[in-house]
Parts: structure tokens; C-alpha cells; sequence
């Protein structure tokens, strides 16, 4: 499990959880928690988070500009993953940046993938890489309506060949998914603050569940004093 978020407190707190074998973030994270200085909040992270991957991504549209940024994300610390969009803004493949990026030794994490097509086509340019991860944002499919398990499945399948490639499960939405995740034999789940800590609640009976929900609704009318 990856933690994703830009919180600065809530990462170190999370980094003394021996679950968590990594980090994520990105600029959408960064902007929502108030987060003014890029390389300020990252060197604080990276003060702390010595021991494992975390993922810091790419500010430009142009793969020029990418270029330039990756190397110097690259060079913040050794266990810095470069998040590298699977296509700019106006959806060009970032294919040839990739495979530049990987030759010049860079760590990736290409992120904003969603169809298998976009997994087959960024296994070549990653295929000499020492480690990198492919995003798929499983929960974004499951936003429009599709199913994420067959295609994550699938998608286990095509990074196979690739072992210094990791498969990550993006933008999960309940724990079912970290269950989904591992049935397929997904390497790696991002997780959010909130969803990690309602990873205690795996296994439970429903029965006891359904009496806890009954009685809060209950307490709750009580509390609020609430009169028929």
C-alpha cells in the first residue's frame, strides 16, 4: 500500500506505519492542502521519507519542459519516482519522453493511464527500466460506470514480462477495492488518509455491523431529541 496525499503531518504520521511501503502525491493534492512551495513541502517529505518510493510528478505540458523537471525531481533523492503524465493536455503520448527518461536512469511512475491500450503502449519505452510503476486510475473506470477488475486483470497480465514494472491500483474509493487489488495480483494500491483508516473494518461481521448502524441511527435521533 502507497499513501497518497500532500499533507505534510498526515505523511510523517503515516510513515511510522509499517504498511505503508510508500507515497504519492500529486499537484491537485498539493493545491488542496494549501501548498504554496513545490520543492519546499518535497525536501521536508524527503527529510523524513528516506527508506521508501515516493512519487513527486512533472508541472509542464511541454515534453521539453517535462524533461527538464523529471531530471530535477530525479535528483532530490534517490527514491524519488517521477510522475510522468501518459499523454500531455492535448493527448500526445508521452511515449518517447518515457523512453528517454528510463535510458537516462530515471525512476517513473506514468500516471493518468485508463485503458489497456495505454498500458500496452508505455511497457516498451519502460522495458529496460530499473523500477517503475504504471498507474491505472481503476477508480476513475469505476466512475464511469466500468467495471476496473477485468481490465486491472488484463493489465497484470501485459506488465508480466516486465518485472522492474510495477502495476499500481489508482483513485481507489472503498476498501473492497485493496481486496480487488490483490485478487487480481495488482503490485501496489494508493491508499488516502481516510480510506486507510477504514481498513480496521475488513473481516468484520456484517451482523455486527448492521447492529452498530442501527444503533447510531438510534443514538443519533435521541441525541438530536427528535420527536414523532
Amino acid at each position: 500500500m502507497f499513501a497518497d496525499g500532500a499533507d505534510l503531518e498526515g505523511i510523517l504520521e503515516l510513515a511510522a506505519n509499517p504498511i505503508v511501503c510508500g507515497f504519492t502525491t500529486n499537484p491537485t493534492l498539493m493545491r488542496k492542502a494549501g501548498i504554496e512551495d513545490y520543492e519546499g513541502f518535497a525536501r521536508k517529505v524527503l527529510d523524513h521519507v528516506t527508506d521508501r518510493p515516493i512519487s513527486f510528478e512533472v508541472c509542464a505540458d511541454d515534453f521539453d519542459e517535462m524533461r527538464r523537471q523529471a531530471h530535477r525531481l530525479s535528483s532530490w533523492g534517490p527514491n524519488v519516482y517521477v510522475k510522468i503524465p501518459v499523454t500531455n493536455t492535448e493527448g500526445i503520448s508521452s511515449n518517447s519522453l518515457i523512453a528517454d527518461l528510463t535510458a537516462d536512469g530515471l525512476h517513473l511512475n506514468v500516471t493518468g493511464i485508463l485503458t489497456l491500450a495505454q498500458v500496452k503502449g508505455v511497457t516498451e519505452p519502460l522495458s529496460e527500466s530499473s523500477g517503475a510503476v504504471v498507474s491505472v486510475f481503476a477508480g476513475r473506470i469505476a466512475d464511469t460506470g466500468c467495471d476496473p477488475v477485468p481490465l486491472m486483470a488484463t493489465a497484470v497480465e501485459l506488465l508480466q514480462p516486465f518485472p522492474s514494472v510495477e502495476l499500481l491500483w489508482a483513485s481507489p474509493r472503498e476498501v473492497i477495492n485493496v481486496c480487488q487489488a490483490e485478487s487480481v495480483g495488482c503490485d501496489i494500491i494508493t491508499v488516502t488518509h481516510d480510506l486507510l483508516k477504514k481498513l480496521g473494518g475488513l473481516g468484520r461481521s456484517l451482523e455486527e455491523v448492521s447492529l452498530e448502524t442501527v444503533r447510531m441511527f438510534y443514538r443519533d435521533a435521541v441525541d438530536a431529541g427528535y420527536l414523532l
